[in-house]
């Protein structure tokens, strides 16, 4: 990946109370969705298998939920099987300056063996990286979408709003889930978004089924675009349904 040599840090959010829990608002997820909605559609139908980079912060702070996380993250491509599947990379950062990015899989079991491989350790978030690696994949061959999962950040916010504007030049939405309360956080995911035409979705522990919703309805889209993610939530009902269904409304 290009960009080895990360900035001093000027961010540092304190450290987290693990009592405190917080579950996305309704309003928050009406966003998330019109902003899928509105985002340029990836993959035609038929067309071919998806390309999608998910990215994850493996820094100490997410200890605590890796496991649960990596699970879920993983049953997120089942939804996208009827559909040819989804080509998928794994990325993930932690320690110092170690950012590394697994080969392209193309199933939930391989992807969820490489998950199971990665343990967190301390280190500085480095974002920037992720999304210049995002770049650089594209630039190769089409990627569809990126999901990114952190909770905190710590680099020169500038920089990394560079790197997404670069992003999404190139056509590629980053759909940022923050795990959290960090405000930090959370200031600079929904730049993120906003730069390369993507989305922004907060959650927490409470809202491990919302997550995986919202996590399949992307993998759905980068596969099938938004005729596909409409027929998923049609097909899935209960909460996916009252999701899609927002979708394709002007």
């Amino acid at each position: 990946m290009a960009d080895r040599d990360s900035k001093v840090p000027t961010t540092r959010p304190g450290q987290l109370d693990p009592t405190v829990e917080r579950t996305a608002g309704q309003a928050e997820v009406d966003a998330f969705v019109e902003r899928l909605r509105t985002a340029p559609a990836q993959v035609a139908a038929g067309s071919g298998r998806g390309r999608l980079i998910f990215a994850m912060d493996a820094t100490a702070s997410r200890e605590p939920t890796w496991d649960r996380a990596c699970q879920l993250q993983a049953e997120m491509f089942e939804s996208t099987a009827d559909l040819g599947g989804l080509d998928v990379q794994l990325v993930f950062y932690r320690g110092f300056r170690e950012c590394k990015a697994s080969p392209w899989v193309c199933d939930a079991r391989a992807l969820l063996q490489r998950m199971t491989s990665v343990r967190c350790m301390g280190g500085h978030t480095q974002l920037k990286r992720v999304l210049a690696h995002a770049r650089k994949q594209t630039e190769q061959k089409k990627v569809n979408a990126l999901v990114f999962v952190g909770d905190c950040f710590e680099e020169e916010i500038d920089d990394v709003c560079q790197a997404a504007g670069e992003l999404g030049l190139r056509g590629v939405p980053a759909f940022m889930f923050h795990e959290g309360p960090d405000p930090v956080a959370a200031k600079v995911f929904k730049e993120v978004a906003r730069l390369t035409g993507g989305a922004y979705c907060p959650f927490d522990s409470r809202s491990a089924k919302q997550l995986k919703d919202l996590l399949g309805a992307v993998a759905v889209y980068a596969a099938g675009g938004l005729k596909a993610l409409g027929d998923y939530g049609r097909r899935r009902g209960g909460a996916a349904l009252r999701l899609t269904s927002q979708v394709g409304r002007r």
